[in-house]
């Protein structure tokens, strides 16, 4: 069993007016890419927040690495490269005088993996800080959080400014981080995003968990729809007779089964002519709006 690197147990930050986070509780396990999915305003900043230590809770507690980060805050970022979802830099001149300053905070004497870092994005360091492109600021933040190679990143919206290229990349860069053991918590209403990189979900809406599941399971244990077009409607009809509930449209035919029985239903097609096989099911963003939907009827 794997060490609870992130625990948040029954957190509450209430602002009035149905807004804040409301008995919140989560476990991140070390080593694991957990996703943080909601909407806008669901409450996903303000829970990085608190596990942060820059928001104390109302009620409930937060544990990074064993540590209350409101109470051990500068102990907490030994361990912590973080980034944010709203970018402030300092009134410096250029990335690179803010990586130098950000260096020096962090004790980085070796600039092997920043400069890994900076290659990766295709980031030129050399910009003026205050008039880079919000895509260049993001970036900037990406290579200043990640450069301490620390063991937990806590991420808000990472991707906010990156184009489709430059967020593969990054996601990339998750992996990397993964293969090293790094614990990953990451913010995002990206749901392809989530769905690539990420071990578990939790689904946030309207300040509470609606939901936590493994992707993992969402994948393997999600019906699967088929329709499987072939050589003659004769074909069609023979296959359906093998395969029950069924339905047969000229040479195709459509149905569903469980994802364990995937293997038997393509073997059933054996001896026919087969001309093509599509295959759906559930993905993250359905569930996501099932989710939402049963929380709306409520």
């Amino acid at each position: 069993m794997s060490e609870s690197m992130i625990c948040v147990e029954n957190l509450t930050k209430d602002y009035g007016q149905n807004r804040g986070v409301f008995d919140i509780s989560l476990d991140i396990q070390e080593g694991e890419v957990f996703g943080y999915l909601g909407t806008n305003g669901s409450g996903k900043t303000t829970t990085i927040r608190q596990m942060m230590g820059f928001i104390r809770p109302n009620s409930g507690t937060v544990r990074v690495n064993g540590l209350n980060p409101w109470k051990q805050a500068p102990e907490v970022m030994k361990n912590v490269s973080y980034i944010p979802g709203e970018i402030a830099f300092p009134d410096l001149a250029t990335g690179i005088d803010f990586f130098k300053v950000q260096a020096q905070f962090l004790g980085v004497k070796d600039f092997t993996y920043m400069n890994h870092l900076i290659d990766l994005l295709g980031l030129d360091p050399s910009a003026n800080l205050k008039r880079m492109s919000k895509g260049m600021k993001q970036k900037t933040a990406i290579v200043a959080a990640l450069m301490g190679d620390k063991p937990i990143l806590i991420m808000d919206e990472p991707t906010t400014g990156l184009d489709p290229l430059m967020r593969e990349t990054f996601l990339e860069l998750v992996r990397e981080e993964k293969k090293k053991g790094r614990t990953i918590f990451m913010s995002s209403h990206i749901f392809e995003e989530i769905e690539d990189v990420c071990d578990r979900v939790a689904i946030i809406g309207n300040g509470k968990i609606q939901s936590v599941l493994s992707l993992y399971e969402l994948r393997r244990n999600t019906p699967r729809m088929f329709r499987i077009t072939f050589g003659s409607e004769a074909e069609a009809r023979e296959y359906a007779d093998r395969v029950a509930n069924s339905a047969v449209d000229g040479a195709a035919v459509s149905f569903g089964v469980p994802a364990s029985e995937t293997d038997r239903v393509i073997r059933a097609a054996k001896g026919l002519k087969v001309i093509s096989v599509d295959e759906t099911h559930e993905d993250l963003e359905e569930y996501f709006m099932n989710i939402y939907r049963k929380e709306n009827r409520q």
